[in-house]
């Protein structure tokens, strides 16, 4: 870009080697050597930069080895015509100022030239004050010419990026992202980065954050080879006038196709975020972007990087939240070698915030539309499993009450069974025989029909079946969701591994995790932390149920599963005996593990046991 000058400073007269960058020269055109050594001797007086052409061969020979700011063009050249030597400069060369010098004083040949583009007129032979004057007035006039179509150009540029930003807001403002609609606006503002309309750089990379902010991972990449190729979706978007839902429809659908080299270069870019002084965590952290020129910056920047990225020069600046840092925006003239300025930081910097939004945008909605999956699993759950939780309740009072009529009943009737047996034996009177002979057959009823009682809660037929065991953990857990919410616990479940396939009775095997978790809520009654964990040991598979509640003693632990012990945290007492009866039936153990300080731990292990059939 030409350096431009202040208005001031060339209303005041400037000086003409102050209008021209120190490569550009002026070039002489007359067929008269005295007059090209004259006037050449005139310009370097004035610390102007010369070339001499005595011909029109010449002076095109000129315009294309060198920059050529003005040329002094004698109409009367022996090899073409002046007039189409003028309109063929005018056509070509709009950056160029052209006086024409002639030995005729006719008007209406100045008017002519003027008419065809030339910017003044001399003629021979040269006053030195008027010659200086119109070429100082000539390169003025260009040096404004210059510098209007550059202020064009720019303002253009920035109405082109402010709208280009104002649609990003509207996208973002009017839809939710999932994950593939942020991958397009992404892509999006790299092509932005990096395209003729956009901030002109020639490579842009994209990393970002594990949700767990352990991990920076290169995700996208912009411009493998060349600023063309790197521009050819803007060109293709220029050419077919597309509009913005346009835009990121074919970005999405076609782009990621494009630029392999850099997308394989990005993906290498892998950091932990413990790794604070590497630039790439450290713009992060420090919210403040780093520009590094040639290989040089205000931190150390490790040889790796510049390796991985093929590059000495570039800017890495961060993509951030209010509330944790999501990633960072590497950028770099990786073709033209051109320097990156601070105007250049800050316009990319731009970019970089609305790629911010973007992202967090993406996780808000993501994390929305987790909550309302889990809402509408917890709703889906309670209505199929309604009947369920009431069973399981009935259940476990039945067997309460079948284990306190056993405890109350047995003792009394079995005494009066034996010694009514015992009496009839001595007794020889058979009118008193009859009586003691009925009271022993109806104790013997009586304790049938306990005993009956008590193996209709304790057993019950199994419908045995091959199920997956992630998804009842998961739904046995959602259904307590908002007995959880209101009692202010939270819960994490981690399912390790493949999902194992179990040979079992789904609804016994539900009874069983229900029982239990709800046992460990009820152990927390102030809240606290409830943990699901699934995962596979030595062929066998194994869930613990973990709470952070009151816990129980180690001596009242041995006793929990008596049919007859009670405790406030975990129930009757009945209803573990009949998980450890359920999972007995289904070759699985069960154990109760005190936590330090506090809390306790369920674990069930189901054995391995031969491979079962897909489930249906």
């Amino acid at each position: 870009m030409v350096e431009l000058l202040s208005s001031a400073e060339l209303d005041a007269g400037t000086s003409a080697e102050k209008l021209i960058k120190g490569n550009e020269v002026i070039v002489i055109v007359d067929d008269s050597p005295e007059i090209s050594i004259l006037l050449q001797a005139y310009l370097k007086n004035r610390h102007l930069s010369s070339r001499p052409a005595h011909t029109a061969n010449e002076l095109f020979q000129l315009l294309r080895e060198e920059e050529v700011a003005l040329v002094l063009l004698d109409i009367g050249l022996p090899d073409r015509d002046g007039d189409e030597i003028l309109a063929e400069l005018v056509r070509n060369f709009p950056d160029l100022g052209i006086i024409m010098v002639t030995g005729s004083t006719d008007l209406q040949t100045a008017l002519r030239c003027l008419r065809l583009g030339a910017d003044d007129y001399l003629t021979k032979p040269v006053n030195i004050e008027q010659f200086h004057a119109t070429v100082n007035k000539t390169l003025r006039k260009r040096r404004l010419a210059i510098d209007n179509r550059l202020f064009h150009q720019e303002l253009q540029l920035t109405n082109l990026r402010t709208q280009f930003l104002h649609h990003l807001n509207l996208k973002m403002n009017s839809a939710y992202l999932n994950a593939r609609e942020l991958k397009g606006v992404l892509q999006t503002i790299l092509i932005g980065i990096t395209s003729e309309e956009g901030l002109r750089f020639n490579r842009a990379f994209l990393a970002l954050f594990d949700e767990q902010e352990t991990m920076l991972q290169g995700e996208l990449a912009i411009g493998p080879g060349s600023r063309e190729d790197a521009a050819e979706v803007w060109n293709e978007i220029k050419r077919k006038n597309l509009r913005l839902q346009d835009l990121f429809h074919t970005v999405s659908a076609e782009s990621f196709k494009k630029d392999t080299i850099v997308n394989e270069i990005a993906r290498s870019l892998v950091v932990p975020a413990s790794f604070v002084q590497h630039p790439l965590i450290h713009a992060c952290r420090s919210r403040s972007s780093i520009l590094v020129s040639q290989g040089q910056a205000a931190i150390e920047i490790p040889s790796e990087l510049i390796e991985t990225l093929g590059e000495d020069t570039f800017v890495i600046v961060p993509l951030f939240s209010p509330s944790k840092a999501l990633g960072v925006i590497i950028a770099d003239n990786f073709v033209t070698r051109q320097p990156i300025n601070q105007v250049d930081v800050e316009a990319l910097e731009t970019f970089a915030g609305q790629a911010s939004l973007a992202v967090e945008h993406s996780r808000l909605y993501t994390d929305m539309q987790q909550k309302i999956d889990e809402l509408e699993l917890v709703t889906q759950e309670l209505e199929k499993s309604k009947d369920l939780l009431i069973e399981a309740e009935r259940y476990s009072a039945l067997g309460y009450m079948s284990a306190q009529l056993m405890h109350a009943l047995r003792n009394p009737i079995t005494s009066i069974g034996g010694t009514a047996r015992l009496l009839s034996k001595r007794i020889t009177d058979q009118e008193n025989r009859k009586f003691l002979d009925v009271l022993t057959r109806e104790t013997s009823k009586l304790e049938a029909t306990l005993n009956d009682l008590f193996s209709f809660v304790s057993k019950s037929e199994l419908k045995k079946t091959a199920q997956h065991l992630h998804p009842l953990i998961r739904r046995s857990v959602m259904i307590f969701y908002g007995a959880m919410k209101k009692s202010g616990i939270s819960y994490e479940i981690e399912l390790t591994g493949e999902d194992p396939v179990l040979f079992i009775d789904s609804d016994k095997i539900r009874q069983v995790l229900l029982h239990l978790i709800k046992n460990s809520i009820e152990a927390m009654p102030d809240g606290g932390v409830l943990q699901v964990h699934s995962w596979q040991e030595d062929g066998s598979a194994l869930v613990s149920i973990r709470d952070s509640g009151v816990g129980i003693s180690v001596g009242e632990l041995s006793r929990v599963t008596d049919p007859f012990y009670t405790t406030k945290t975990y129930g009757t007492g009945m209803g573990l005996t009949l998980v450890e009866q359920i999972l007995a039936q289904h070759d699985a153990d069960f154990s109760l593990t005190p936590v330090k300080p506090h809390g306790m731990t369920a674990l069930i292990r189901f054995r391995p046991t031969a491979s079962p059939s897909e489930p249906d």
